[in-house]
């Protein structure tokens, strides 16, 4: 019989998919992340206070997680079979897919800080104040991250030939 923590664990596995996919650019790695952060918060329940944020706990785990693999992967070589699905070519006819995937790249070359902040906020739909929670900083760190993050976004996305026919107003709304 499944417990209201696990229940309510189950509920915030999208949300976790998206921030792992997020912070990583591969479905495979993403979905290997959201595991290993779903078995560490099931040995941590114990730890887990009922009636505090659930979502901000498990971001929390995942995001130090993740952390935790970039820091072993930088000793670790990578196979060029390994290379992500997001790195390989796409038909010219798909502009709007091809839009996405710049989208994608221009995001993983933002600093993590920077895309954590904007990826908290502005796609999970998390507050300031549980973002400075998940990244362990003040809520004005996190503000400033995020209004850098957007910026740099938006430079980003301006030197894309795609968007450069797009108008310089509809960029900042999208960087606003």
């Amino acid at each position: 019989m499944a417990t209201k923590f696990q229940d309510d664990l189950v509920a915030m596995i999208p949300h976790l998919r998206a921030f792992a996919r997020s912070l990583t650019g591969s479905a495979d790695t993403a979905d290997d992340l959201v595991q290993d952060t779903v078995a560490r918060a099931l040995r941590a329940q114990h730890q887990y206070k009922p009636d505090t944020n659930l979502k901000a706990w498990l971001f929390t785990i995942l995001r130090n997680q993740h952390i935790s693999t970039m820091r072993r992967a930088r000793i670790s070589s990578t196979c060029i079979d390994d290379c992500p699905e997001s790195l390989m070519s796409v038909p010219a006819s798909q502009s709007s897919h091809m839009q996405l995937m710049d989208v994608q790249r221009a995001m993983m070359k933002l600093t993590l800080e920077h895309r954590e902040a904007l990826l908290l906020i502005g796609a999970a739909g998390v507050s300031y104040e549980e973002a400075a929670a998940i990244c362990g900083c003040p809520v004005g760190t996190v503000k400033s991250r995020l209004s850098r993050a957007r910026r740099e976004l938006l430079e980003l996305l301006s030197d894309t030939p795609r968007y450069a026919t797009r108008s310089r107003e509809a960029l900042q709304a999208m960087a606003a």
